[in-house]
């Protein structure tokens, strides 16, 4: 009797983890939907301006949003230096719960761009630090943290392109691990200064890989004077 109810716990146990393991959202397919943009304000100076919609579905299941804006600095052509903030609200469950209440991040980041091209493939390194104020419904913290991404563009034509990238986050506290990101996609150059991406990406965490597609559109704009 006693083993037989000892077992029956254990299923228990297992059905209850296997049931919360499902419901992180690790099996649907997500999407990510995208702006960012460069607006020229000097030869010098520019402002970043960013937003982005994270669900765990393709078209439904709110998991983030995210808005980011920051000064670039451009050393030259091949070199820009950025300082920014982020607001970032998310929703960490798959589940819609009653009540939940989303958690809130302000972040500064620090940010330092290299470019180059070796024929006709174009490079770009990304280096980025981030100092993260995060509010939750159980805890108010600060966590900080380094990321490396390392890009390349193909040109096919005048319009198509191929871009692809890993980003990997190192947290400056345990665990150091944080994620990686593997990201591909076609592009379309509808104007100089207007491009279409379709994408997709491989998300890992510790143990918890999402995938999701993505479609990010680049609008930059120019705000310096013409020469008349």
């Amino acid at each position: 009797m006693i083993t037989r109810n000892l077992f029956l716990l254990v299923v228990l146990l297992f059905t209850i983890n296997f049931s919360n393991a499902q419901n992180n959202g690790e099996n649907e397919l997500g999407a990510w939907y995208m702006y960012f943009g460069t607006n020229r304000i000097t030869d010098k100076l520019s402002i970043h301006s960013e937003a982005q919609f994270r669900f765990y579905e393709v078209t439904n299941t709110f998991n983030q949003l995210l808005l980011r804006t920051g000064v670039n600095y451009h050393i030259n052509d091949k070199a820009i230096a950025t300082a920014g903030y982020g607001f970032i609200s998310t929703d960490g469950s798959f589940d819609d719960i009653p009540g939940e209440e989303n958690a809130k991040e302000h972040r500064i980041f620090e940010q330092f761009i290299l470019k180059n091209n070796v024929g006709k493939f174009k490079f770009e390194h990304r280096y980025r630090l981030e100092q993260r104020f995060i509010s939750t419904q159980a805890d108010d913290f600060t966590e900080h943290r380094a990321r490396y991404r390392l890009q390349l563009t193909y040109p096919i034509n005048d319009h198509w392109f191929l871009n692809a990238y890993d980003e990997v986050f190192i947290n400056l506290q345990e665990p150091i691990f944080g994620q990686n990101r593997l990201y591909g996609a076609i592009g379309y150059n509808v104007k100089s200064n207007f491009s279409i991406q379709l994408g997709y990406l491989k998300n890992h965490f510790t143990g918890i890989n999402y995938d999701r597609l993505q479609l990010g559109i680049i609008y930059n704009t120019d705000f310096r004077k013409k020469d008349q």
